[in-house]
């Protein structure tokens, strides 16, 4: 798996590395984890939701309790979207409340994509996943409309109400033409509103799939 092994090969022994959530995300556990069962590397992992720390645990890898954590050397994650500007999209599992904290405390932010995932506008092809408190959830919701958010209540497979893993409701939102700092900003004003899918700046390398197999990195200035 290039692209997985592309996004570990900077890992070395000694590391806290922040694992992120979702498939592709997944893909960089396993990577993660047959270095360390060939190069016995010796890591301590933290995990950005309940589902990757399972599969971490599962192939052996040690997870720790975050809320422990000040500071994390190297995160890897997924996205749903990236633009040419390096804005992402995520929170297609729920977990971006968790994903976005852990990459504020890491100090090197790696992201995996296809080249499917490569989009002009953020919002064209995926929508917007908004986690919101229950106990506010009309009032966000008629402040949604307000910025010309609409959307639903996720649910999962079975039709039941989809909950993060802090427990908070997803709102999914189609995103049209909008300044994405300002909706960001708007967004985080919003009491009730615990966090969103817009990441604008956690991204400090993003590797791309390409279709041809060829991995190729995309590296934001700082």
């Amino acid at each position: 798996d290039p692209l997985a092994q592309a996004a570990v090969a900077e890992i070395e022994s000694g590391m806290l590395v922040g694992l992120g959530t979702g498939r592709t995300a997944s893909r960089g556990i396993l990577a993660l984890s047959e270095r360390v069962r060939f190069e016995n590397l010796e890591l301590r992992c933290v995990s950005t939701s309940h589902a990757s720390e399972t599969l971490a645990r599962f192939h052996s890898l040690p997870v720790m309790d975050f809320a422990l954590v000040e500071k994390v050397d190297y995160l890897f994650d997924g996205a749903d979207e990236v633009d040419s500007s390096m804005n992402m999209l995520k929170g297609s599992g729920g977990a971006m409340t968790r994903e976005r904290i852990v990459a504020w405390a890491s100090q090197k932010c790696v992201y995996m994509v296809d080249e499917s995932k490569l989009v002009s506008r953020i919002g064209e092809r995926t929508t917007l996943p908004i986690a919101v408190l229950a106990f506010g959830l009309s009032a966000v919701r008629a402040e949604l409309r307000n910025l010309g958010l609409n959307g639903v209540c996720r649910r999962t497979i079975k039709g039941e109400l989809f909950l993060t893993d802090n427990g908070n409701m997803v709102i999914d939102v189609a995103l049209g033409e909008h300044d994405l700092s300002e909706m960001a900003a708007s967004l985080n004003d919003i009491p009730g509103v615990i966090d969103h899918g817009l990441f604008l700046t956690e991204a400090d390398e993003i590797l791309v799939e390409r279709d041809s197999g060829t991995i190729e990195k995309r590296v934001r200035e700082r």
